[in-house]
């Protein structure tokens, strides 16, 4: 029989393997003729928050380098998909924002990405599948305390 933290690691290595498998699916899924996977991160990000966010916030929510998502917000402000403003509570801070474009964006290139989603998803689990493994990784973020919004 398995000890707890050795059936714990192979549950991480599988749940890092099926993200690595399924992110290379998906990246070759044709869908990023407009925009790369890593700026709809960052679009995805930005259109689940009701107000602008501070870049500090931005890259916890996100799989870049603070210095990485820095360039890479500056690209999409000069590209229009984004606002940056200072934060007028504190001039130290940065707050990103969608523009109207970069909405019209994400839903656009958001539409094509969820149904190759739903493609590779489906095609391996249930229903009930699907909902215990949302449970799963669910309470494994609350039990972080990410913060994030669902």
């Amino acid at each position: 029989m398995k000890g707890t933290a050795q059936l714990a690691n192979e549950a991480w290595e599988a749940l890092l393997h099926a993200h690595a498998v399924l992110m290379k699916e998906f990246t070759a899924s044709g869908v990023w003729d407009e925009i790369t996977i890593r700026e709809y991160d960052v679009l995805y990000t930005l259109s689940k928050s009701p107000e602008p966010m501070r870049l500090g916030e931005l890259h916890s929510h996100v799989l870049l380098s603070q210095p990485a998502l820095s360039r890479l917000v500056d690209r999409m402000v000069a590209r229009g998909m984004i606002d940056k403003t200072t934060d007028p509570t504190d001039a130290r801070g940065v707050l990103v924002s969608l523009t109207n474009s970069g909405r019209a964006m994400q839903r656009r290139v958001g539409t094509r990405h969820a149904r190759s989603v739903a493609t590779a998803m489906t095609s391996a689990l249930s229903n009930e599948q699907l909902a215990a493994l949302k449970d799963l990784c669910t309470q494994l973020t609350d039990q972080a305390g990410d913060g994030y919004a669902r």
